[in-house]
């Protein structure tokens, strides 16, 4: 039995960090995944900004209220889920991925959680398990499923390599550059056209 592993922000729906960087007008804030590998790092840049800025979960949640998927992704993500099972294997939070999880039919996510004080500030990151999505892909393996990956980020090379078949989609072009053996696709036609072939 196959499960598709999709990445969340970047494939279905656009950057959490970027909308919220453009709202709040702090540049600083469009670093992502794309940009920087160790997640780790990432986050606690990121919590700094925030606190230099009086910013916390509140703010963020209300940017992502108004964020909707990428045209075509909850198309896609039924077309799929009529194919086979879907996880959405996330580093984002769950504080961040709910209203997005309506707005998409409430696919099943895995992801990460933060950690809020009282006031709302955001005061740390708390991953689910290190290497989340590789570490997930393996253990859905370990049960007897085969995986199909799919992301644009570094974070998502190591679920995409370790599936019986992974994709890029919608990538950097220093990303697709680096890993010229996998396949990269920017439409989700030619990404379910794919991983249907795959299966």
């Amino acid at each position: 039995m196959v499960i598709t592993c999709l990445d969340l922000e970047g494939v279905l729906v656009p950057e959490i960090w970027i909308a919220f960087a453009e709202a709040a007008n702090i540049p600083e804030l469009k670093k992502t995944t794309r940009d920087e590998p160790d997640y780790d790092k990432l986050m606690k840049y990121r919590i700094n900004i925030l606190k230099e800025h009086g910013l916390g979960l509140k703010e963020i949640q209300d940017v992502i209220a108004n964020i909707d998927p990428m045209p075509g992704a909850k198309e896609f993500l039924d077309e799929l889920r009529s194919m086979c099972q879907v996880i959405i294997i996330s580093d984002t939070f769950t504080q961040f991925a709910q209203p997005l999880m309506k707005k998409l039919g409430w696919p099943t996510i895995f992801c990460n959680s933060l950690e809020v004080a009282e006031n709302g500030e955001i005061t740390g990151h708390k991953m689910r398990v290190e290497k989340s999505k590789y570490t997930t892909v393996k253990a859905l393996q370990s049960i007897g499923f085969e995986t199909i990956a799919s992301g644009d980020s570094y974070n998502d090379l190591g679920m995409i390599r370790a599936s019986k078949a992974g994709f890029l989609f919608k990538s950097t072009d220093s990303i697709k550059n680096e890993n010229p053996d996998l396949p990269a696709y920017e439409t989700y036609d030619e990404l379910l056209a794919a991983i249907k072939a795959a299966m």
